[in-house]
């Protein structure tokens, strides 16, 4: 019995949730996609909404990685060891992107759950592979906490750009609509 046996559940609770997001997540956006916005929207769409599916997404494939039946930590740590760094390359991606569009100006909520809070759990993860062989049970909690951020981050960033579509655009529109 590994060290991960004891995380089961929580990766089985954890993984379901953001699978079940990432189509939350598809319905809101072909929903969103009916109404009319501007061109230079599919560079914000870059920007705001992938990286919240590329966050359910890292969940999801963590929690598969940590819940399959490995005859060690090594393998299972190299591999979300690789998630992590490339979730730290993404984040930097991201943050050209948020400063390439022009659909919206983000602001301080923005940076902090689009690149920091993200590139925190990114790192976490890398970190605590290269931590495993010393502080396994330290590592195995740090990988369980970015999973949660990135988890979090996906609900809120979702919820964001809900919020901001229906309340911000919606109402746009119609203040269109009567002036016309």
């Amino acid at each position: 019995m590994t060290a991960l046996a004891a995380w089961q559940n929580f990766y089985v609770i954890v993984g379901s949730s953001a699978g079940a997001l990432i189509g939350l997540q598809f319905v809101v956006l072909s929903l969103i996609a009916d109404s009319s916005f501007a061109g230079n929207d599919a560079d914000a769409g870059h920007a705001f909404a992938t990286p919240t599916i590329v966050h359910f997404g890292a969940v999801l494939g963590l929690s598969g990685i940590l819940s399959t039946p490995w005859d060690g930590i090594v393998a299972a740590a190299v591999l979300w060891g690789f998630v992590g760094f490339s979730g730290a390359v993404y984040a930097v991606i991201v943050i050209r992107r948020m400063r390439v569009q022009a659909a919206y100006q983000p602001e301080f909520e923005d940076w902090l759950f689009h690149v920091l809070l993200p590139m925190a759990a990114y790192v976490t993860l890398a970190v605590s592979a290269i931590a495993t062989r010393s502080y396994l049970r330290e590592a195995l909690f740090g990988v369980a906490a970015a999973a949660l951020l990135l988890l979090f981050i996906g609900i809120h960033n979702a919820w964001d750009a809900v919020t901001y579509h229906v309340f911000v655009r919606k109402q746009g529109q119609r203040e269109g609509k009567q002036r016309s």
